[in-house]
């Protein structure tokens, strides 16, 4: 598997020039690489619980999908194995739809005859990642008052798995009856 280029490279919001569509004539990314993300929710999904504890961003940013699933996985973790698989829910409020494209500049003997320099640069895809603003809501955990220091920390260790930091909120589910 071809190796990651550090997220530097996409972290700061570009102009969305992607499109992929059903008609290949209007499709200018021919091929869309697969969404790493699992799950978008999980847990308890079938009643509401009283707190909700959301993760925002601290800045504009782009985030990749292979991030956003690490997050998900470190979270999740360590909520099943404290609370059970049924002790709170866990939700991704973000879905990447940006198209991330390089252009590979060839290097080494002989590349000077193989590679077209910045000729046609529209780049390959090479991955997705979600276009997140200042103040928007990453992920949020739904858990019960006992449990609210244990949601902050599942999403605190989240939180190291993004290139930006992020503020916690925690606030009384206006679903809970």
């Amino acid at each position: 598997m071809a190796k990651l280029i550090r997220a530097g490279a996409w972290r700061r919001l570009e102009r969305p020039y992607t499109r992929k569509s059903k008609y290949r004539s209007k499709a200018f990314v021919r091929a869309v690489p697969a969404n790493k993300i699992v799950k978008f929710e999980m847990g308890q999904l079938s009643k509401p619980l009283p707190y909700v504890v959301t993760l925002n961003s601290a800045v504009d940013i782009q985030i990749r999908h292979n991030a956003l699933e690490s997050a998900r996985k470190s979270a999740n973790r360590l909520l099943e194995t404290k609370l059970g698989k049924q002790g709170f829910k866990l939700k991704i409020r973000v879905y990447p739809h940006h198209i991330l494209r390089n252009n590979p500049l060839a290097s080494g003997a002989g590349a000077d005859r193989m590679s077209t320099g910045m000729k046609m640069s529209f780049g390959k895809a090479v991955g997705i990642a979600a276009r997140v603003h200042k103040g928007q809501a990453i992920m949020e955990v739904h858990c019960n008052e006992k449990d609210l220091d244990l949601a902050k920390l599942a999403l605190t260790r989240a939180r190291h798995k993004f290139p930006a930091g992020g503020s916690l909120q925690v606030e009384k589910n206006p679903a809970y009856v």
